[in-house]
C-alpha cells in the first residue's frame, strides 16, 4: 500500500505534465483521430483516478493491507465508530483531500452539464424565433444573414443543424452535402459528450495547464473525426472547397449580427472559449482549409495528413 501510493502519485504527475504536452504536440494524430481521441480519454480518465488513488491509498496505508481491507476499516470508522487512533495526521489529511477532489470533480461535472443545458435551451427559444425549417429536412434549420454559417445542436430528439441561407447560396449541392454530412457526424457520434467532459475537467483544475491542452486537442479531433465521415460520401477537393467557404464565414461572422436581435454568439448559446459549444459553432464548421491551416497547429497537422 505504501509503494502503491507513491506509484500512482508518479503516475498522476507523469499524465498530467509529459504525456498530454507530447500528445498535444505530435503529428500523428492528424492521420488516426479516433486513436488519438480514446488516448486523450485514456489520459483524462487515468489522471484523474490516479490523483484521488494516491491520496487515498496513502491514507489507507495504516489500517489495512490493500485496497479493499483499508476500506472496509474506514467505513467501520465512519459508521459505527470504531477507534481511529492507527491514522495519523497526514493520513487524514490524504483521505479528506481524496474526499474533497472527488466531490470537487463530480460536482463540476454536473454543474458544467446544467450550464450546457440552459443554454441550450435558450438557444432553442431563439431559434424558434429567428430560424425556419429548411424545407428539405425538419432537422435541418435556415436562419438569414449573408455570411456562411454553419453548426449542429445536439439534443437527443430535438437535435437540429442549422444552416444561414449565405452558405446555401455559396455553395454547390455537393459542398452543402460534406458541410451536413460533418454537422450530422457530430450528432451521430455524440461529440457534445466529449466536449462537456473535457470542459468539466478543465473547469475543475484550471490551474492544470494541460487541461486546456487536452480540450484544446479534443475540440480539433472531433472536427477531423466528423471531415472523415464527410470523405466517406465526397471527394477531398469538394470538402476543402467546403471548409474554406464557412472559414471565411466563421472568421467574419463571430463579430457580426446574425440577425437583428441575436448575435453569432448568442445563436449558438455557449462560449466557444470554454469548449461547451452545441457541438461546434459558427466559429468554425469544418476544419483543414488553407485559412484554417495557417491559424491552427492542429490544422496544419491535419493539411500535412491530407497532401
Amino acid at each position: 500500500m505504501f509503494w502503491a501510493s507513491y506509484l500512482l502519485a508518479v503516475l498522476a504527475i507523469v499524465l498530467a505534465w509529459p504525456v498530454p504536452i507530447l500528445l498535444s504536440r505530435a503529428q500523428w494524430p492528424a492521420r488516426s483521430p479516433f486513436t488519438a481521441m480514446l488516448l486523450w480519454q485514456a489520459i483524462a480518465l487515468a489522471g484523474g483516478l490516479s490523483m484521488i488513488g494516491a491520496m487515498l491509498v496513502y491514507g489507507l496505508e495504516p489500517i489495512g493491507d490493500n485496497l479493499i481491507a483499508g476500506l472496509r476499516a474506514l467505513a467501520a470508522m465512519v459508521l459505527f465508530n470504531a477507534p481511529t487512533t492507527a491514522l495519523g495526521f497526514w493520513h487524514i489529511f490524504a483521505l479528506s483531500a481524496a474526499a474533497l477532489l472527488t466531490a470537487h470533480l463530480v460536482f463540476t461535472l454536473l454543474l458544467t452539464y446544467y450550464k450546457i443545458e440552459r443554454q441550450r435551451r435558450r438557444h432553442r427559444e431563439l431559434l424558434a424565433l429567428l430560424a425556419s425549417p429548411s424545407g428539405q429536412d425538419a432537422a435541418t434549420l435556415v436562419i438569414s444573414h449573408d455570411s456562411p454559417v454553419a453548426y449542429c445542436l445536439p439534443g437527443g430528439a430535438r437535435s437540429v443543424t442549422v444552416l444561414s441561407d449565405g452558405l446555401m447560396a455559396a455553395l454547390e449541392p455537393a459542398e452543402l452535402r460534406a458541410v451536413l454530412i460533418h454537422e450530422n457526424a457530430h450528432l451521430s457520434q455524440r461529440h457534445h459528450l466529449l466536449l462537456w467532459a473535457f470542459a468539466a475537467w478543465r473547469q475543475a483544475l484550471p490551474w492544470l495547464p494541460t487541461t486546456r491542452l487536452a480540450q484544446e486537442s479534443v475540440n480539433s479531433l472531433i472536427e477531423m473525426l466528423a471531415d472523415d465521415v464527410a470523405l466517406k460520401s465526397e471527394s477531398k477537393a469538394t470538402l476543402i472547397k467546403a471548409i474554406a467557404i464557412v472559414a471565411s464565414g466563421s472568421a467574419q461572422g463571430t463579430g457580426s449580427e446574425l440577425a437583428p436581435t441575436a448575435s453569432t454568439a448568442a445563436l449558438a448559446g455557449l462560449d466557444p472559449g470554454n469548449g461547451v459549444l452545441a457541438s461546434d459553432s459558427a466559429r468554425t464548421t469544418l476544419r483543414g482549409s488553407a485559412g484554417c491551416c495557417r491559424r491552427s497547429p492542429s490544422c496544419r497537422q491535419r493539411c500535412a495528413a491530407w497532401s
